[in-house]
């Protein structure tokens, strides 16, 4: 046991490695990726027609084209351009595209200008086939169960008629003495203030409501 103690303590400790060599010392950019040396491209060279220096140019070359008479035929013949038709915004200004600055009325002048899509016209009629299917399954159930719809006139009068009990009640709520000292006193106001909301209260719901039904007497 002493003796491999021993050996165990022989292999421990530092590394036995040979030390670097002093000229071997790290250089700079040593580390870099170094990139191959360009080639030249030797096919482009040899793609480019160059002249060579002993070429000469063809001399004598002459067109038998009337220059002037063509450019003047096609004066003549061809149309005009339309000059653009442009807006300045201010005095000695920047000019702009009239056409795509929004002041032309462009969509007016179209052919279909002020005419309902044809998606639109078919949404209306199916919500008002809609509203005729509904309007006979509620008729036809409010039938069954003995109630009546208000019409639009007797709505009004009543609308109108919860209008003047209210003003009535709030004109002998206005006429109450200003101290309010004894319990019939107290009573009373209380009575018309309960009134005027509860008619404030009809009177809103028959006017949120335009269709009424009431049950047959």
């Amino acid at each position: 046991m002493i003796q491999q103690s021993k050996e165990q303590w022989k292999t421990m400790g530092p590394p036995k490695v040979e030390a670097p060599c002093p000229k071997d010392f790290l250089l700079k950019h040593s580390k870099e990726l170094k990139l191959p040396k360009r080639k030249k491209d030797v096919t482009k060279t040899r793609e480019l027609n160059v002249p060579r220096r002993t070429d000469r140019p063809v001399m004598g070359v002459h067109s038998k084209k009337n220059f002037i008479s063509t450019n003047a035929a096609t004066a003549i013949m061809g149309v005009p351009k339309k000059p653009q038709q442009v807006y300045v915004d201010r005095h000695q200004g920047d000019k702009f595209l009239l056409e795509t600055s929004g002041l032309v009325p462009k969509y007016v002048k179209k052919k279909d200008y002020g005419v309902t899509p044809k998606y639109v016209t078919k949404r209306t009629e199916e919500v008002q086939r809609a509203q005729e299917e509904y309007d006979n399954y509620i008729r036809h159930t409010l039938r069954q169960k003995a109630m009546k719809r208000l019409s639009d006139e007797d709505r009004e009068n009543l609308i109108e008629g919860l209008k003047k009990n209210w003003e009535d009640v709030h004109r002998e709520f206005q006429s109450l003495s200003v101290e309010i000292d004894t319990i019939p006193k107290k009573l009373h106001k209380e009575r018309l203030e309960g009134q005027m909301k509860q008619l404030e209260h009809d009177i809103q719901t028959i006017e949120k409501y335009n269709v009424i039904y009431i049950a047959n007497k």
